[in-house]
């Protein structure tokens, strides 16, 4: 009884901290508690009390790895004392994992710097910004200050450990990842977009996010279906809707999801299975969903949905229909959606050509050039000089020749080339 009530007592009053190294990695790490870092390494919370003890006792050899994997450093920097002639487990997670993925663009750990767990906040704050900034700030503004940050999270990535480190790689993923949408639907460089989604997999891979690493692969089907590589286009679908599946998807995702297939669909020339796409993703919008969509799925909603809906009704000559869905996506499209609201009237404008109205085909593509004037957006002029290569039987019309002053003005021939 006198044993068994010693036991007890020892199990419920915690030994006496000391080891200050062991309690700053893991603060650093983000684990705020003992019992944290007991849950992330599988091990009871007596057994962390015992190692932030006055004389804490040499970790088993699987419990080693979990350390260093976990803390991001190794064993006597972590205040372990080895016993003689023991070899202890060097730090070898960080750089043995960027390998295993080829994370060329983070450098291998060889410093024993950690920073600390407020490291991965700040970063994520400049993300979030940066993500906001990306609707009204000109792209070939922006998109230099979103590589430099890159490169920064790529800087602190070697430099955190467990959850910081975690939140930091998700954090860099996204910055990548607006990066590449800037690259692909504002500065038209595909094959850079596509390095740069590489590298914003990778670090999604490095943070475990499974919901990012769908957004990435989704959004790098456009590259094959922009060339019609359908094939290529599909393998990339299935793979981010594999990867949908391994996290709590938001209806918001899925039914995104379904629209980027159809787009692909559509510019591979299959506008029944893009339509039936987009009817399925209508479908899960309305039945909704248990989960919240995550912070950075903002290019998404039911107004944009329907945007797809109606390029594709023009793509496959569904003309009243097409005309009546973008008319209502207009009416519908907050007033910040400024990039968005160009590509609607260029669609707009192309129904009208499509339905032999040239005259309101010039209106609406003036309209797009006035919103394009304000807010530039590659994928907007590429929807006016479609429409104006199919305003080419009409082109003695005076309202083409006014269209062409406004096209072919100095301010836009200036600002296309600049961008």
């Amino acid at each position: 009884m006198r044993l068994a009530a010693h036991v007890a007592m020892e199990d419920s009053v915690p030994l006496k901290t000391s080891n200050t190294r062991l309690k700053s990695a893991r603060l650093a790490a983000g684990y705020h508690s003992q019992q944290a870092l007991a849950d992330a390494l599988g091990v009871g919370v007596r057994q962390v009390r015992r190692w932030e003890s006055e004389a804490p006792p040499w970790p088993h050899p699987d419990l080693q790895q979990a350390l260093t994997r976990v803390l991001g450093q190794d064993l006597e920097a972590l205040g372990f004392t080895p016993p003689a002639g023991h070899d202890p487990v060097r730090r070898t997670l960080i750089t043995g994992t960027a390998a295993a993925v080829g994370l060329a663009a983070v450098p291998s750990q060889t410093s024993a710097v950690i920073q600390p767990a407020s490291v991965a906040t700040d970063y994520e704050a400049v993300t979030r910004s940066h993500r906001r900034l990306y609707w009204s700030v000109a792209p070939a503004t922006l998109h230099p200050a979103a590589v430099a940050h890159a490169t920064l999270g790529c800087a602190l990535l070697p430099e955190s450990a467990g959850r910081t480190r975690q939140a930091v790689a998700a954090a860099l993923a996204e910055t990548w990842l607006l990066a590449g949408r800037i690259e692909f639907f504002d500065l038209c460089e595909a094959d850079r977009a596509g390095a740069t989604w590489h590298r914003s997999l990778q670090a999604a891979g490095e943070a475990d996010d499974s919901l990012l690493g769908a957004a990435v692969l989704a959004h790098s089907a456009f590259i094959p279906a922009w060339t019609g590589r359908r094939d290529n286009a599909v393998e990339r679908m299935t793979a981010a809707r594999t990867y949908a599946r391994r996290g709590p998807a938001s209806a918001e995702l899925l039914a995104w999801l379904d629209a980027v297939e159809a787009e692909c669909e559509t510019r591979c020339g299959n506008t029944q299975t893009a339509l039936h796409l987009l009817g399925h993703g209508e479908d899960v919008l309305a039945a909704g969903g248990d989960y919240e969509s995550p912070a950075w799925l903002d290019w998404f909603s039911p107004v944009r949905l329907a945007a797809f809906k109606g390029n594709t009704q023009l793509k496959a000559g569904h003309l009243p229909q097409a005309r009546a869905t973008l008319q209502g996506v207009l009416d519908s499209l907050p007033a910040s959606e400024e990039k968005q609201r160009s590509v609607i009237l260029g669609d707009l404008s192309a129904v009208e050509v499509a339905a032999g109205n040239p005259e309101a085909a010039c209106g609406y593509a003036c309209e797009a050039l006035d919103q394009l004037e304000a807010t530039w957006y590659a994928t907007g002029m590429d929807r006016v000089r479609d429409v104006r290569r199919a305003l080419v039987p009409h082109q003695h019309q005076q309202c083409v020749r006014d269209l062409d002053e406004r096209l072919y003005g100095w301010s836009t021939t200036v600002s296309a080339l600049a961008r």
